[in-house]
């Protein structure tokens, strides 16, 4: 077995959800999750399809994101995983439908951080170890850092008092 690091790239102003599902059909139903949880959401999404031809399935209803989906889920490279890229939206906004999707076993991010998917690599195929989502910590917040997280917070209408 052997360990590798696989880094996935953002589009420019995306926001992403990792996680791993068990059937073909999984990329249209994820799509049809998406555009049911925020209609003006745009999105690429990405099924690296686990036999059969082992193709990356993809969707979406933007170009770019649609690509760079495809393009990172085969860099990615590990069976019945998915990859979502996002505008117009924040992951918040949607995890609860891709959640409930039927095939969808598990989540393992949902960021707009850098992302590092740990893959273990046998010679029968690829899987998700575990992610880096973002960076280490810094220190533990102070009263003044509360604050500001609590008026970001309000600034982009997810609280409202």
């Amino acid at each position: 077995m052997e360990l590798r690091i696989v880094k996935i790239d953002l589009p420019k102003d995306a926001n992403l959800i990792l996680g791993q599902a068990h059937f073909i059909k999984t990329v249209e139903d994820l799509a049809e999750a998406l555009v049911n949880a925020v209609p003006n959401i745009k999105f690429g999404l990405s099924f690296c399809e686990a036999s059969g031809p082992c193709l990356v399935r993809h969707e979406g209803n933007d170009e770019e994101l649609r690509t760079a989906a495809a393009q990172r889920a085969f860099e990615l490279g590990c069976g019945h995983s998915f990859l979502i890229f996002i505008r117009n939206a924040y992951p918040v906004n949607v995890l609860a439908h891709v959640k409930k999707v039927p095939e969808v076993c598990t989540i393992y991010s949902a960021t707009a951080n850098p992302l590092e998917v740990i893959v273990a690599e046998t010679s029968q195929g690829r899987g998700i170890v575990g992610v880096i989502d973002g960076f280490k910590s810094k220190g533990v917040e102070t009263t003044s850092d509360i604050k500001e997280r609590r008026m970001f917070l309000r600034k982009i209408g997810y609280k409202f008092s």
